[in-house]
């Protein structure tokens, strides 16, 4: 076989898995060379200097500001009684290179980039820094293709869910936020109980509960007593945003 029709064998595959790929996400770009542009490495490019191709550093540029936009007005919406330095510390740790790696794996991604060679042997399409690149470089991509709303849906299936199940509560003091909030809408005393102590004592896990003017708030679990009052808090917050204005909390 010819390196033309190798080329053009490597190609057809290439279209064929990017189709598969807006199919599963319900994605259809209308500019489908903006969407391989997105997945294209420098090491491609330098590799086929004699077609038009580009790589993907703008698109990258660019849809790292669109995600810590998109990021951030969620974050903004989700959790009012949250900080801007709380919403700062959170926000950076879900654009962070390990982070974006995770979403870029959860969609599959390196089966979708383009890379010369060298790269491919040197296990380039595993690459952490790469991955996180092309994540980034495709939100600008879709961006760019069909604007800020496309952006927020594909954030929604493999983003967002991570944040509402505490994937970032390390960075997250979700105690604090509930503070703010029992004083800005019911002032009143918060008190916190370890209802239950189990488990051996290399894997102890503590249930905690939360109290305001006698009501229960929420209920959690942890492996130690912090652990366990701010899971307890996080359920009291949801609980709390989620109730009819009729029956908040009385003081």
């Amino acid at each position: 076989m010819t390196k033309m029709r190798k080329d053009q064998t490597a190609a057809k595959k290439s279209e064929a898995r990017f189709n598969d790929f807006q199919q599963q996400h319900e994605i259809k770009f209308k500019d489908f060379k903006l969407l391989m542009k997105a997945f294209t490495h420098s090491s491609y490019v330098n590799e086929h200097r004699r077609k038009p191709y580009e790589d993907n550093e703008r698109l990258e540029f660019l849809g790292d500001a669109v995600l810590e936009l998109t990021v951030s007005h969620y974050l903004f919406e989700r959790f009012p009684a949250m900080s801007e330095g709380e919403m700062t510390k959170l926000r950076a740790a879900i654009v962070c290179e390990p982070s974006l790696v995770i979403f870029a794996n959860e969609l599959n991604f390196g089966e979708l980039i383009l890379l010369g060679k060298g790269e491919e042997q040197t296990g380039g399409r595993m690459r952490p820094a790469l991955l996180a690149d092309v994540f980034e470089a495709f939100i600008g991509a879709l961006y760019l293709d069909q604007g800020i709303e496309p952006v927020r849906m594909i954030l929604e299936k493999v983003v967002f869910p991570k944040v509402n199940t505490g994937a970032f509560s390390h960075v997250m003091d979700y105690k604090s936020q509930l503070q703010e909030y029992i004083q800005r809408h019911h002032p009143g005393v918060l008190s916190y109980e370890i209802l239950k102590e189990k488990g051996p004592a290399h894997n102890r896990e503590f249930i905690s509960r939360v109290l305001h003017a006698g009501e229960e708030l929420g209920i959690g679990s942890g492996r130690s007593k912090k652990e366990a009052e701010q899971h307890a808090a996080q359920k009291a917050l949801d609980y709390l945003k989620n109730k009819p204005d009729e029956q908040q909390v009385k003081t």
